[in-house]
């Protein structure tokens, strides 16, 4: 079997670590290519010394100087880029088969969308790519016959669930609704009014999954729901009214399709990222990831609830741009990623997310985009009025 080669978008993230804990379990399948990360750069230095990658991308120049030191003895052997040039190099490198796209936020577009063009099997976990371009990123996969598989937990849930034959970007014949599932994060079920007292180190504290602080804040809002819900819309060619948000505390069943005959197919299985990690790069096959089976009788029981929108209005605020359209969800994207940063450092409170968020919308008037650069444009401007709200 042909070695696959693969590059990590993200490596020193949790969702890259978890990429390379698969890699390492198939050395017979896989090998590593590329290996990117922002500024952590003593952490990929150590990923470069253990999977010998051919090039190492980093943020900028002063980042590239001190990881070439770190490499100069122990992997000579890696090319150390910087920048965006760098991450669309080794997105679309010849050698490389399988990208897997886990930068977080805004920043993933661009090398996510070089892979898509180059024709690569592309590993999606950074949903901001799509849900900033919606159809402008399903156009150019079938344009240049990109193979898209998703890799959020729910996402990869819904497709393991859908018809064997079911091709991304079109809901199948029967299938009636998309049911996504979430856990409600750390404060599902806090009492409204102490909400406007929670710090970042309470929000980051996700009581099932080991995130990121981005995605953690995002998971305590709801917003990572509420841009996986778009992604949803955009993946399956789904309405948004085919799609239902579920919480399920338990994080066990990652989501579920029901179908016209009162079948409701669910996936199920423990919280842990190298399921779907491992299931996308072996696709049509299972390989082992890694990951302990589900153990029911510990489980025992299984719980449900509709979202309460008044705990989760970043949540309301995600679901109503998609049925709004246009640039609606590209600047719900880039206020969020704002007010979350702004909310991490202690700008403000955590009940300010939302309302910048909302104040941001209101701002703007939403328009049709028709290609990135209008969308990259759309985004900065978002950025700039949420930054404006809270240095007001």
């Amino acid at each position: 079997m042909k070695l696959q080669g693969v590059t990590v978008l993200g490596a020193t993230g949790s969702i890259g670590k978890s990429t390379l804990d698969v890699i390492a379990r198939h050395p017979d399948r896989y090998r590593v290519v590329a290996l990117t990360a922002h500024r952590q750069i003593e952490a990929l230095a150590a990923q470069c010394i253990q999977f010998s990658p051919d090039y190492a991308v980093v943020a900028d120049e002063q980042g590239a100087e001190q990881l070439q030191k770190l490499l100069l003895h122990s992997a000579p052997e890696t090319t150390v880029l910087y920048g965006v040039a760098g991450l669309e190099q080794v997105a679309a490198a010849p050698e490389v088969d399988q990208v897997m796209a886990a930068i977080v936020g805004a920043a993933g577009l661009k090398p996510t969308l070089a892979a898509v063009r180059a024709g690569k099997r592309i590993l999606l976990a950074n949903k901001e790519a799509l849900v900033m371009t919606g159809a402008l990123f399903m156009e150019e996969v079938e344009r240049y016959g990109a193979e898209l598989l998703p890799i959020d937990s729910e996402h990869n849930a819904i497709f393991q669930c859908m018809p064997d034959a079911a091709a991304l970007g079109a809901v199948p014949a029967g299938v009636e609704k998309i049911l996504l599932t979430g856990s409600g994060g750390p404060f599902r079920d806090t009492a409204l009014d102490q909400l406007k007292s929670v710090t970042p180190e309470q929000a980051v504290a996700h009581p099932n999954w080991s995130m990121g602080r981005k995605i953690s804040v995002d998971s305590a809002t709801m917003m990572n729901k509420g841009l996986e819900f778009i992604e949803a819309c955009w993946l399956f060619g789904a309405t948004p009214e085919q799609v239902q948000v579920v919480l399920h505390p338990q994080s066990v069943i990652h989501s579920m399709v029901q179908y016209n005959d009162g079948s409701v197919m669910a996936q199920m299985g423990n919280p842990d990222m190298r399921t779907p990690i491992a299931y996308a790069m072996a696709w049509p096959e299972r390989i082992h990831s890694g990951v302990s089976h589900l153990d029911l009788f510990e489980v025992a029981q299984l719980n449900f609830q509709r979202p309460d929108f008044g705990r989760y209005p970043c949540l309301h605020l995600a679901i109503e741009a998609m049925r709004t359209g246009g640039s609606a969800s590209t600047i719900v994207n880039a206020a969020n990623e704002v007010a979350v940063d702004a909310f991490l450092n202690r700008q403000m409170g955590y009940l300010d997310i939302a309302r910048v968020i909302e104040y941001t919308l209101n701002k703007m008037s939403v328009e049709r985009v028709s290609t990135v650069d209008q969308v990259l444009a759309v985004d900065q401007q978002a950025r700039q009025i949420a930054q404006q709200e809270i240095q007001s």
